[in-house]
């Protein structure tokens, strides 16, 4: 595999996990939205922040991975790798 293919192939990884968060975080909206409509309409005690809270922290915790410091860090150890295969051994 050439370094063009490699980096092709990270860009399209990077670009699937972006991909898959943003229609996560969208699916989280849309599915707040109905469950806070239907919260709202049965006129009881307010559930809809259990499952918000829940399925929320899923999706802080996917949004560390594709963006904090770890997405980041792994970047970083592939390149650092990657440049020592190209060093021949002395």
């Amino acid at each position: 595999m050439t370094q063009q293919e490699e980096r092709y192939e990270r860009a399209r990884k990077r670009v699937r996990t972006l991909r898959d968060f943003y229609i996560h975080l969208a699916t989280y909206v849309v599915v707040m939205i109905v469950l806070f409509i239907i919260d709202y309409s049965d006129r009881g005690t307010w559930w809809v922040y259990w499952p918000a809270m829940g399925w929320g922290i899923a999706i802080v915790l996917q949004a560390f991975q594709v963006f904090g410091p770890g997405a980041k860090w792994e970047e970083r150890k592939i390149k650092e790798l990657m440049e020592r295969d190209e060093t021949p051994d002395a």
